[in-house]
């Protein structure tokens, strides 16, 4: 004879959330009239928070679809719910069709059967850090756009920097293209620029400059020229507010203040 199997609530007063881009379902059970739909403004989260309370909630699961999660986490803990922030991939309903009901529900019964683990989050200092920290290699992914462009129309006007010098945004390359942009297209003064640290000499820089001077060549350059400066302008932005975040967070723990690093001996 067959035996039913049935598993154990573990969260008796939880609720499974279905975050959306326009609109969130939230389901405390698994009547139809136990799901809820609730727009994304703030005043919508609020509301969200205020049902659970008077439904005597105390732990809600979402997915963490996208970043549309984000401003209702934090509304949540705001309110003291305990909170799970589920992958996706384990909150997938399988059968029939999906919808924002279903799923909510489906979340909030795996969610009740203590079936969801909730994803790493970082505390607030954390990700503060990683946004700024993000936003930099943002800046730095541009940048190295920017020069792979600049190269590219440096060899098109024929000026042959990358085989006279290391590194065609280095000192030697970048006061080169400056000038350059500036109107100034004389080979010999343009090798004048020569950073005492490179190799190659005047005479061999003046020759690898004499190019064909093309107008809508020399435009391209120097637009991808003004965008490398402006992406390095930011990117030293970015590293003033990390500096100045990192010793505010510094001078606000006393106890990391005050330390002082343990030095290891190593023998050789």
């Amino acid at each position: 004879m067959n035996k039913k199997m049935e598993l154990e609530v573990v969260n008796l007063h939880c609720a499974g959330i279905d975050v959306g881009s326009r609109s969130h379902f939230v389901a405390i059970g698994q009547d139809m009239s136990d799901v809820r739909e609730f727009g994304v403004y703030a005043d919508d989260l609020t509301a969200i928070c205020e049902w659970l309370k008077a439904e005597g909630i105390t732990s809600v699961a979402m997915e963490s679809t996208g970043n549309y999660w984000q401003n209702l986490y934090v509304e949540l803990n705001k309110y003291g719910f305990e909170l799970v922030l589920a992958n996706g991939k384990f909150t997938k309903n399988a059968k029939g069709k999906k919808t924002d009901v279903k799923d909510s529900r489906w979340i909030q019964k795996l969610h009740a059967l203590g079936l969801l683990t909730s994803s790493f989050l970082p505390d607030n200092t954390t990700e503060q850090l990683r946004t700024y920290c993000r936003q930099r290699i943002n800046w730095l992914q541009m940048a190295a756009e920017a020069s792979s462009k600049m190269q590219k129309y440096l060899k098109l006007l024929n000026f042959r920097l990358d085989v006279v010098v290391k590194d065609v945004c280095g000192l030697t390359g970048l006061a080169i293209i400056e000038d350059i942009c500036k109107g100034n297209l004389d080979p010999q003064e343009l090798a004048k620029h020569r950073h005492y640290n490179c190799r190659k000499s005047e005479e061999e820089i003046a020759k690898a400059l004499k190019g064909n001077n093309r107008k809508d060549y020399l435009f391209g350059l120097k637009q991808e020229f003004e965008s490398y400066q402006f992406f390095q302008k930011k990117i030293a932005d970015c590293d003033k507010q990390i500096e100045y975040f990192m010793k505010t967070q510094i001078n606000a723990d006393p106890v990391k203040k005050n330390s002082k690093p343990k030095l290891k001996h190593i023998s050789e």
